[in-house]
């Protein structure tokens, strides 16, 4: 058992991304700006309420909530983002509109719907509107929770990223939660991050194979990794628009003007509740990885970007049911088994590496998504094969009052 501690950091960040949807419709509403004008008084891109701020995203019908500095302790967070989103809905419900969870509205056109951020930084998401065009999947129809854990040297940073690197390919396992876009079901139970995979993919070197490459400081970080990104964009980004380290978009990227790595493949849940519940287990694996309580800090970076690549497929495909054949990848997770369900896996790790503490806060949220599937399968069975808009209303109703009352999402009665 491990409890979660790391030396020498000053907190956690999360941040929440919720679409803005008409009340009754379900569809997107592009009015972020006015949310948060009317918050502010003026047009802004982030509003502070207390220790939490909401801010704005590319587009007009996404808002994010973080915590507005680094929380040594995010158990107190869930309480905090719950209030918040029903401040935020009580202001929405006199606009006729509301917050929607998951993490890709079910029939959005983003070709027809989506609306650019026009105010502060607005030169920022037009160069990325130029380059890209962002009127796609992957753009303007995702929601995501991003994870930022902190380090404090190039030691702690090696072995963070190794840590994290090893447990980013199981992540959509316990966090899927897009199994549908465009009215139909796509074939994954992660879409979102299928459409991840290529969304900037006119720049490779931005990319890589979203799975980071082995890393160990931050004099090599920016040599192999940032550099060649910000050379090859050169040509499309004269006046360096968009040459910051942002515009790294692996799934884990160093954040060094904070000090933090963040986690970017993890799916918006359906309450903060169930999102923090899986930010504590990501952040106490990953603690117990580092702490090399499965694997030497060796071993672990010495598995193949690929195979860990090959994975992260399987999980975006089949969530928590996608099978893990790869037995060196299961003797770094301290599994012996010759093959498994990522379900399994995560059931492994959890029992075996995290203290009853730890875990206890967050046991409901842990018991739904283990025994009944990730958001992702119980969307797909409260749809039943009907993808109608109407059957799809029903069900993303469920879900927008899940997000507000602040309870996991069981299926429709």
């Amino acid at each position: 058992m491990v409890k979660a501690m790391l030396p020498a950091f000053s907190g956690y960040g999360i941040e929440l991304e919720y679409m803005i949807v008409e009340r009754e419709s379900l569809s997107v509403l592009p009015i972020a700006d006015e949310v948060l004008h009317k918050l502010s008084g003026k047009y802004v891109s982030e509003v502070e309420c207390g220790r939490l701020a909401w801010s704005n995203e590319l587009v007009l019908h996404l808002l994010e909530l973080k915590n507005a500095e680094p929380e040594p302790d995010i158990e107190s967070l869930a309480v905090l983002f719950q209030k918040e989103i029903q401040h935020i809905n009580s202001e929405l419900e006199l606009m006729g509109a509301r917050l929607m969870p998951s993490a890709m509205h079910p029939w959005m056109n983003p070709r027809n719907e989506t609306r650019l951020w026009p105010h502060d930084h607005a030169e920022i998401y037009r160069a990325y509107d130029d380059i890209f065009d962002c009127k796609r999947h992957g753009w303007a129809n995702l929601q995501s929770m991003h994870f930022n854990m902190p380090f404090a040297d190039d030691a702690e940073f090696a072995r963070l990223h190794a840590a994290i690197r090893l447990l980013l390919p199981v992540l959509p396992a316990l966090a899927a939660s897009s199994p549908i876009v465009a009215g139909y079901q796509a074939g994954f139970l992660d879409c979102r991050l299928q459409n991840y995979l290529t969304h900037q993919i006119k720049i490779p070197s931005t990319m890589g194979k979203v799975i980071p490459d082995t890393i160990t400081t931050r004099a090599a970080y920016e040599k192999q990794i940032l550099a060649p990104m910000y050379q090859e964009i050169t040509t499309l980004d004269p006046e360096g628009i968009l040459q910051h380290e942002w515009f790294n978009v692996r799934g884990a990227v160093a954040r060094f003007v904070r000090n933090a790595i963040e986690i970017r493949l993890i799916d918006i849940q359906e309450c903060p509740y169930a999102d923090l519940a899986i930010a504590a287990v990501v952040r106490d694996i990953v603690h117990a990885l580092y702490h090399q309580h499965t694997a030497p800090f060796a071993n672990q970076q010495a598995i193949s970007t690929d195979s860990l690549v090959k994975i992260l497929n399987d999980c975006i495909r089949d969530a928590e049911q996608a099978r893990i054949t790869d037995q060196e990848y299961l003797r770094l997770m301290g599994c012996s088994a010759p093959h498994c369900e990522a379900r399994e896996l995560w059931q492994h790790l959890i029992a075996s590496v995290l203290s009853e503490q730890s875990v206890q806060p967050w046991r409901q949220a842990l018991t739904v998504i283990l025994e009944q599937g990730t958001l992702a399968r119980r969307i797909l069975r409260a749809v039943d094969q009907d993808f109608s808009q109407a059957r799809l209303r029903i069900v993303y109703r469920e879900l927008c009052d899940c997000l507000h009352e602040g309870r996991l999402f069981l299926g429709i009665n």
